[in-house]
């Protein structure tokens, strides 16, 4: 293998089978919008007669709620959703991670970043950027540090460094899709001001890394997908097929999420779950 996240690492796998995942992130119980997601994932790998494997993306421990792991393995057993495998867990995979910046880094595609987030914004806000929300919460990045931090500046982040690049795929659920991340995101965080991965950049890694094939997921990272495949196309990694589920809402019409839920997936106290 020519490194560990060549899929070609990942013993035994026929590229044409079906492998699948769901990677719920343990900041609190399994709600009903990721119970959702969790069992169209499962159903779907099943009627392909393919694997479903389990991922905890637990990178931002200080987010990360005490227990929520093992309460997620032990709902998921409860509503008959059995993965395949070991579960994996993001934390122990920084390895993988640095490999993967150091790559974008030799290939002269990631670059150190000075800004805070208000920086970002007021620079946006004053005409240095396009001003308009990326759709994550944050304004777009105006490439303020691209080509170098002003003096005095210490870096925070390091950034991905994009070309313009135009992403056209079709999604199983929503259709063609096309996005150009330079104007639509700008030039997105691989490591954060924090010290940790970031998730754009863990989730690629991690998927190569399991020989994952099939992507299905909420709607609300469909605008992430442009991204994980500038990512992979950069690692030399294949294309991934994806499908993206409608949301599930409340009576607001707000996003079920840990957030704004109004109900909550019955916490079950079923038996000990064994990891693999």
């Amino acid at each position: 293998c020519s490194s560990d996240l060549d899929p070609g690492c990942d013993r035994g796998r026929n590229r044409a089978r079906y492998r699948g995942r769901f990677a719920p992130s343990p900041t609190g119980a399994l709600h009903l919008g990721s119970l959702l997601t969790a069992t169209a994932s499962y159903l779907d790998a099943r009627a392909a007669g393919g694997e479903w494997l389990l991922r905890m993306e637990d990178l931002d421990r200080p987010r990360e709620m005490p227990g929520a792991a093992d309460a997620i393995l032990r709902s998921l057993t409860a509503h008959g959703l059995h993965w395949d495998g070991e579960v994996h867990y993001q934390s122990r995979r920084s390895a993988l991670y640095d490999q993967a910046l150091a790559q974008l880094t030799a290939q002269g595609r990631s670059y150190d970043c000075g800004c805070s987030r208000r920086e970002v914004a007021e620079a946006s806000q004053h005409g240095h950027g396009h001003g308009d929300d990326n759709g994550d919460g944050e304004q777009v990045y105006p490439g303020t540090c691209r080509d170098g931090m002003a003096p005095g500046k210490t870096a925070r982040a390091r950034r991905l460094r994009l070309q313009g690049e135009v992403i056209r795929f079709t999604d199983r659920v929503f259709g063609l899709q096309q996005q150009s991340p330079a104007q639509q995101v700008g030039d997105f965080v691989l490591h954060r001001a924090d010290g940790i991965h970031a998730y754009q950049l863990a989730v690629v890694v991690d998927d190569a890394a399991q020989g994952i094939s099939d992507v299905v997921r909420g709607a609300d990272l469909l605008r992430s997908t442009a991204r994980q495949i500038v990512l992979g196309q950069l690692l030399g990694l294949p294309l991934l097929r994806y499908a993206h589920l409608p949301l599930l809402r409340n009576a607001a019409g707000e996003k079920l999420s840990k957030q704004t839920l109004d109900r909550k997936s019955t916490r079950l106290n079923s038996s000990h779950v064994k990891r693999s």
